[in-house]
């Protein structure tokens, strides 16, 4: 099996011998195992590493391997038990099957049926893995646009991007709102040796510091009885994987140290526990602030930021990449008329030379936004500049701070900008730092 398929495996059994087998027969085949005897052990392992497998026997002296499997889910969701059952004991088999177990190994068993059961679990959890990607992307809000360009500074970031993906340093991507810092974040993750572990997104906004390290690290709670039970979070989760973290400057500041300590030495606590957890998780953050700023002004940890730019990547706007605008706009049309179902075909020349003189403040998901709406509204075969929003193309957005224009200008276009890059009112409203009311009157004011 070859190492991207690498499992790590948790052995439960209290039987040494059996345990010695299963450990030899999965070491010799390139996987990770760890051997544990009672449930007890097993449920703290789980809490403290991340497992792929775990090889549960359903008879541990005077415990019941069935109870272990709800707490061992609870901790792992994404872990695959495959129970150990004498022939006699099937239909307990079922039972466990029926409480979340993937697979049943009957005893006696031989090497190559372990080596059967082992692969059917890597196959199944890469399969889920994939899925859930490809859910994620026809789930999203647009095409997945691929990383092809004529600019040389979008090039060069890109090849910076490949030789960092086989690495293990964190990844900083810089950009303006929009350009495309998560579709390169999912494509360094795509191109290096943890392409067949998860990929996860982790915000960096939440409504205390508290909610967003359960989000990350998973929460624990002492039960009556002096029983720990642990919820992983996110790390847990993209253990030998990728997590991104966007817009990192908005973490408050009291996470910074914490993101070190899993950046530096790969380790985390959980909210209410204080043990170590370990965790292989690769960090990909992205921002479009100057974080050297920040740091100076006391906003942004600078230990953090070292760490962080280890790997220093920079996506240039859109309005830097005047030949991108032409391809970007012809396979976004692709995608939103074949998802349309309209016969629309192309683009005037009056029309593309409206896109190329456009700013673009709102970079590559201002064009998105743009080009779905003129094929929804487009009356005929070739979209025209009449097909683009009232207001949105019809000035030469070549305007620049300083520039001898009106203020309403330059205030103008900043909104729009932040409109397009921006997900809701709400998000907008938040980052040009008013309220939805002030919003909705500027709005109202600029015919937006």
């Amino acid at each position: 099996m070859s190492a991207k398929k690498q499992v790590r495996a948790l052995i439960v059994d209290d039987e040494a011998d059996i345990s010695r087998m299963l450990a030899m027969c999965l070491q010799a085949d390139g996987h990770e195992s760890t051997s544990v005897s009672t449930i007890g052990e097993a449920i703290n392992q789980a809490a403290h590493r991340s497992f792929d497998l775990i090889l549960l026997d359903l008879r541990l002296g005077t415990e019941n391997g069935l109870d272990a499997i709800g707490p061992l889910l609870a901790t792992s969701p994404w872990v695959r038990i495959v129970v150990i059952t004498a022939f006699s004991a099937v239909d307990t088999a079922v039972e466990a099957m029926k409480r979340g177990a993937s697979e049943y190994l009957p005893k006696p068993f031989t090497p190559a049926q372990i080596r059967l059961v082992v692969q059917k679990v890597a196959e199944a959890q890469s399969l889920a893995r994939r899925a859930a990607t490809l859910q994620e992307i026809i789930a999203g809000t647009g095409p997945n646009v691929d990383l092809d360009t004529q600019s040389g500074a979008m090039r060069e970031a890109v090849e910076v991007s490949r030789r960092a993906a086989d690495g293990t340093a964190a990844i900083l991507i810089r950009g303006e709102p929009g350009t495309g810092k998560r579709t390169l974040a999912r494509a360094i993750h795509g191109w290096s040796p943890r392409t067949d572990k998860p990929f996860a997104v982790a915000g960096s906004r939440a409504p205390s510091a508290a909610h967003l390290e359960a989000e990350w690290f998973g929460t624990a709670k002492k039960m009556p009885g002096g029983n720990l039970i642990e919820q992983g979070g996110r790390v847990a989760y993209c253990d030998g994987g990728t997590l991104l973290i966007e817009d990192v400057e908005r973490l408050p500041l009291s996470t910074h140290p914490k993101l070190l300590r899993l950046i530096q030495d790969r380790e985390y606590e959980r909210p209410g526990d204080f043990s170590p957890h370990r965790s292989d998780v690769r960090i990909i953050a992205t921002t479009s602030v100057d974080l050297d700023e920040q740091a100076s002004k006391g906003e942004f940890y600078p230990d953090l930021l070292y760490a962080l730019r280890a790997v220093s990547i920079e996506l240039p706007p859109l309005r830097r990449r005047p030949d991108d605008i032409p391809l970007l706009a012809d396979r976004y049309l692709a995608f939103f008329a074949r998802q349309t179902r309209r016969p629309v075909v192309g683009y005037s020349k009056a029309a593309i030379d409206e896109l190329c003189r456009h700013s673009w403040p709102g970079n590559i998901r201002e064009l998105r936004n743009m080009v779905e709406r003129a094929v929804l509204v487009c009356r005929g075969d070739m979209i025209e500049p009449s097909d683009f929003p009232l207001g949105g193309l019809n000035r030469v957005n070549a305007v620049a701070l300083g520039d001898p224009v009106p203020l309403d200008v330059i205030e103008e276009l900043h909104i729009r900008g932040v409109l397009a890059s921006t997900q809701s009112l709400d998000g907008a409203a938040a980052t040009l730092g008013m309220d939805a009311a002030t919003l909705w009157r500027r709005r109202k004011k600029y015919g937006i």
